[in-house]
């Protein structure tokens, strides 16, 4: 990885701002100041947070990062209050470069660690976040269960503790990079002073060098595993649902902490049972007596068979609950409902007596109706709410 970096050699001293204006601060702010309006203006400006216009974020940022470079040393801050921006002009002898102060704040924010010192590749850094997929079913949303998974992952070398040395050996510094893990190219051009990093090549950016490679690992101080482990699915689970496992992901880097294992739940569709949130919800056929003359049936629930009433008058479509019959909540006692919705079932065919006394009925209901009529089970339907 190559980053470039261009300081403010070249430029003309007339084309400058005011330092302290850049960064909004008085002439007698104090160093803290300083930093703290430099941090809040860096994440302000940075291109990664101003992806509509970064082309003028990139601006902006270049010229408070600039600022920051001077404010920050005394020295320079010093000769800017007494020789403004002729002091750091090339043809006055002033020096063409800064103190670094604003690009190891920068990195220190956005990258973890400081420019050109080799901090971010030497220090701890925490291992990747790993996501499993999981499908269970509603009756195991509703009860929760423990189960294990086998997850693939890298882990630290046991042969040899992570170091990638063979027992009885150890990494040693790099010579080249002196441990940094890497390399700095400085070049004058007539746009400025460009700075390339790039990853040292002899130790690839680790800063260590091993002789004597680890038999297991092959040097590499990491290993794949595959690891098995235990996962509690709550009861009341729904799809959505992620569970963390607090150290189940990839290995870290030089004695860096594991990530995390995260377990995104989805819930099957069940062939009896709709769902909306932790209401479970029945779809019950009924015939026309049962809801005009009242019953009392059974229906099905996830612990087993209930017995519900359905009231004497009822219209299809009605819905009917039955408490505690639903899924548990999942943060907080209790359960949800079942939802019982009726459907009138209107026959298809009809025997003789039924349609004498469907004609019956609907002469007592004050209609007339002809049972030979073809458009009797017509109306027969919609009296029955087909």
């Amino acid at each position: 990885m190559q980053r470039c970096f261009l300081s403010g050699v070249g430029e003309e001293v007339a084309d400058k701002k005011d330092y302290y204006e850049l960064l909004g601060v008085a002439r007698n702010a104090s160093d803290e100041e300083i930093k703290k309006a430099f941090r809040k203006l860096a994440r302000q400006y940075h291109p990664d947070v101003n992806r509509d216009d970064p082309k003028t974020a990139e601006a902006k940022f270049k010229e408070i990062n600039e600022a920051y470079e001077v404010l920050s040393n005394q020295e320079n801050r010093a000769k800017y209050d007494q020789f403004g921006h002729a002091a750091f002009d090339g043809a006055s002898g002033g020096g063409g470069g800064f103190g670094g102060g604003g690009i190891n704040d920068i990195f220190d924010m956005f990258f973890g660690g400081g420019f050109g010192g080799g901090q971010r590749r030497q220090g701890p850094e925490r291992g990747a976040d790993l996501r499993y997929d999981m499908e269970i079913t509603l009756e195991q949303a509703a009860s929760g269960f423990n189960q294990e998974i086998e997850i693939p992952r890298t882990e630290d070398c046991t042969a040899c503790q992570g170091t990638g040395a063979a027992a009885g050996t150890h990494p040693e510094t790099c010579p080249q990079c002196g441990g940094s893990g890497q390399a700095q190219v400085v070049q004058n051009t007539p746009f400025g002073r460009m700075v390339n990093v790039t990853t040292c090549s002899r130790c690839r950016g680790e800063g260590k060098i091993v002789h004597t490679p680890c038999g297991e690992c092959r040097g590499r101080g990491k290993v794949r595993k595959n690891r098995r482990i235990q996962v509690t699915i709550p009861p009341g689970a729904d799809n959505g649902l992620r569970l963390r496992i607090s150290q189940g992901g990839e290995a870290g880097t030089r004695g860096g902490p594991p990530g995390d294992l995260y377990v995104y739940v989805s819930v099957r569709r069940h062939k009896t049972f709709g769902r909306d949130g932790d209401n479970l919800i029945y779809e019950l056929p009924v015939s026309f007596a049962q809801v005009a003359l009242g019953d009392e049936v059974e229906v099905p629930t996830l612990e087993g068979m209930t017995k519900l009433e359905i009231p004497a008058g009822t219209q299809t479509g009605a819905v009917l609950t039955i408490k505690e019959k639903g899924v548990p909540h999942l943060r907080g006692k209790g359960k949800g409902d079942l939802k019982v919705r009726l459907t009138v079932v209107t026959p298809k065919k009809l025997s003789d007596k039924q349609k004498q006394l469907l004609a019956e009925f609907a002469k007592l209901g004050g209609e007339t109706v002809k049972s030979e009529s073809p458009s009797f089970v017509k109306k027969v339907k919609e009296a029955l709410g087909g």
